[in-house]
């Protein structure tokens, strides 16, 4: 695993993040174009699909070490559901905090995410 500027980059997964680019959800899609593209988020500028430790996660903030996931119906069972926390969890130990939302929220609930993300990134922020 190739770790650019201690970001925990992991290059063996950077093919299967490209492809995922490619074949983004409707709700990924979404969240993109509407809240997370272009330093539209306060400011902030997002990748999509980056690999990080042995995960590939749907959006992140590498400055404020803050991932953003959309959740499908393929994280509904329970099973699934722990292996979010333990990823979650993982990735908290290497310093990121990772805020879920279900893909039913980003499609009808947009301005409502929108709000989260914001308020986190307020809360969050180190004022200098």
């Amino acid at each position: 695993m190739q770790n650019h500027s201690n970001h925990q980059y992991n290059i063996n997964l950077k093919s299967f993040a490209s492809e995922n680019k490619q074949q983004m959800t409707k709700s990924e899609a979404c969240m993109w174009k509407y809240l997370l593209s272009g330093s539209q988020m306060m400011g902030y500028k997002f990748r999509r699909q980056r690999p990080i430790d042995n995960y590939i996660v749907d959006f992140i903030c590498l400055p404020l070490k803050l991932i953003i996931e959309v959740d499908g119906i393929t994280h509904d069972g329970e099973e699934d559901q722990i292996r979010d926390a333990i990823r979650d969890e993982r990735l908290l130990t290497l310093g990121y905090t990772t805020l879920r939302f279900s893909s039913w929220e980003v499609l009808n609930r947009i301005a409502d995410v929108s709000i989260i993300i914001g308020d986190w990134i307020k809360e969050n922020v180190i004022k200098s």
